[in-house]
């Protein structure tokens, strides 16, 4: 074999190596968006089993406010079952993106259902709704944390497979880019519902 023959073999092992590498590094990262999901998992899991408690303690009080109370119980179930999708799928743009809407929707009816609450003085004043609305504000503290640390590996994954020339490799093994999770999707729904028990 001549010389020009060892140097493009040399160069299609060079070529070779370098796509696994990148190819290796891109599964990793793709691994540490489903760990930091798996955190966020945990929390919306506590969220989620929070909330018939939250609707059963108010159910006492909000007789009146029969369609608030569905309100929250509907959109708890659509966030489960938009989570067990994400859960299977944490890469996934489409199902991330349907996980914040679904999420975002639990969060407006949780914060309709303290809204009303605040119109009844004994519910306010109730142990276990004071309990579990200090437990749910917790555990919105942690989804954020949860938030930020899973949008941070996307950022890292997005970055690699977007980075020239790693996306050649990206794009052929079929690496799509991944969404973040977003808290709220508009300036008024950033605005929380101040609510004291």
């Amino acid at each position: 074999m001549s010389t020009g023959g060892w140097i493009v073999l040399a160069l299609i092992a060079v070529l070779v190596v370098w796509a696994i590498a990148v190819y290796n590094a891109l599964v990793q990262r793709r691994n540490r968006i489903a760990n930091a999901f798996g955190q966020i998992d945990v929390q919306l899991k506590r969220r989620h089993d929070l909330v018939p408690n939250l609707v059963e303690v108010a159910k006492r009080y909000l007789a009146h406010e029969a369609a608030t109370l569905e309100a929250v119980v509907r959109a708890r179930s659509a966030a489960v079952g938009a989570a067990d999708t994400a859960r299977q799928r944490p890469a996934n743009a489409q199902a991330v993106q349907a996980l914040a809407a679904a999420e975002q929707a639990l969060g407006g009816s949780l914060g309709r259902l303290l809204v009303v609450a605040e119109d009844y003085p004994e519910l306010k004043a109730d142990a276990s709704m004071r309990s579990l609305s200090e437990e749910l504000t917790s555990t919105e503290n942690r989804v954020g944390f949860a938030r930020q640390a899973y949008n941070d590996e996307v950022l890292a994954y997005n970055d690699a497979t977007g980075a020239f020339p790693d996306l050649l490799v990206a794009r052929l093994t079929g690496f799509a880019p991944a969404a973040m999770l977003q808290a709220t999707q508009s300036d008024a729904e950033r605005e929380a519902p101040r609510v004291a028990f």
